[in-house]
């Protein structure tokens, strides 16, 4: 059995405060001066960046058949991946090349139909030299990401997104810390103009999204409700004695009351079983018992309100209706059971 004093962090309760605050510091330090370094990109917005930034929106959105690529090598190329990724799933297409890979066969991946979003903080990054000379010989625009805009890469460019120079987090000032927050930066400032001015939707990102609770969650009401048969619905004037029968049978848990042109009108739940239950109970009808103005949304939700809808109002089921007529419903273990709960 392991002696308490050797467990994982047991070091750490006992250090002497100086140290921890020491940690402490560093670590303030360390969001403090990120934090300083993306206010100095939004500064550049203001200062110059904002009319190449709008090159690039442009460019990148006409982009009607070709794809965007995304290079770059260490911890720029890190960035690049995932700058590639979020352009991806937002609506732009894109990938990303691996400068070094690029001259061993991968520049065969880019045609002059793209675009290339090229990476590198000093831009004199020598893997990329290939693929910025493979651009400018076939004439596919090229995008410079760098903090020198009179590097080779910001010379070769046809828009330079020119960074603001920043400290390093890093005490040597040599591990890329500050430079990589503002690069990722920009790229999510891309991505998310670029969504924005194509109109690109909830519905849209699910496509793209189809796996895990994000992609359940991004699924419509429709895509899961119950339907026909399985719907638990009376008309008014049923008798309770039949109602908790139909209750019981559907097992939602609830019973929807229709009046004479099927529209929805109220709902008996449990909860409404037990505020009216008394000696005559059974000889009463269902619009004695149920709740007015029952909560409903249409087949188009998305799954993710419904969850909202249910955990707000603390019920567990919800009726889909159009022009108020039941189509279906959906229960909290349905959205357990896509995972979106």
């Amino acid at each position: 059995m392991l002696n308490p004093e050797n467990e994982p962090g047991a070091d750490v309760a006992s250090a002497p405060d100086e140290r921890v605050l020491g940690w402490i510091a560093s670590a303030e330090h360390t969001l403090d001066t990120e934090i300083a370094a993306i206010q100095a990109l939004r500064a550049a917005l203001g200062n110059g960046l904002s009319a190449t930034f709008t090159k690039a929106v442009d460019l990148i959105g006409k982009l009607t058949e070709g794809r965007l690529i995304v290079t770059g090598v260490g911890k720029s190329g890190h960035i690049g991946t995932k700058m590639a990724a979020t352009f991806a799933s937002t609506g732009t297409p894109a990938f990303f090349v691996h400068s070094s890979e690029a001259s061993h066969g991968d520049l065969g991946m880019i045609t002059e139909r793209d675009a290339v979003i090229a990476i590198s903080w000093s831009g004199e990054t020598q893997e990329l030299a290939p693929t910025i000379a493979y651009t400018r010989r076939f004439n596919v625009p090229l995008i410079a990401i760098t903090s020198r805009k009179d590097s080779a890469l910001g010379r070769a460019a046809d828009i330079v997104l020119a960074l603001p120079r920043v400290d390093e987090a890093c005490p040597l000032g040599l591990a890329p810390t500050s430079s990589t927050i503002i690069q990722m930066a920009i790229g999510d400032a891309l991505a998310i103009a670029l969504l924005e001015s194509r109109g690109f939707t909830a519905r849209d990102f699910s496509i793209f999204h189809p796996g895990g609770r994000l992609g359940a969650s991004l699924r419509l009401v429709r895509e899961i409700m119950h339907t026909g048969e399985a719907l638990p619905l009376a008309p008014l004037g049923t008798p309770m004695r039949k109602a908790i029968v139909l209750m019981t049978q559907k097992g939602f848990g609830c019973l929807g009351v229709v009046d004479e042109l099927h529209k929805l009108v109220g709902i008996i739940t449990d909860g409404d079983l037990r505020r009216h239950i008394d000696s005559n109970f059974l000889d009463r009808n269902v619009e004695d018992i149920m709740t007015h103005a029952p909560k409903m949304v249409a087949p188009d939700l998305l799954v993710a309100s419904a969850l909202e809808q249910l955990n707000t109002s603390s019920i567990t089921a919800l009726f889909v209706v159009e022009d108020a007529r039941p189509l279906g419903i959906v229960h909290l273990h349905d959205l357990l059971r896509v995972g979106a709960a």
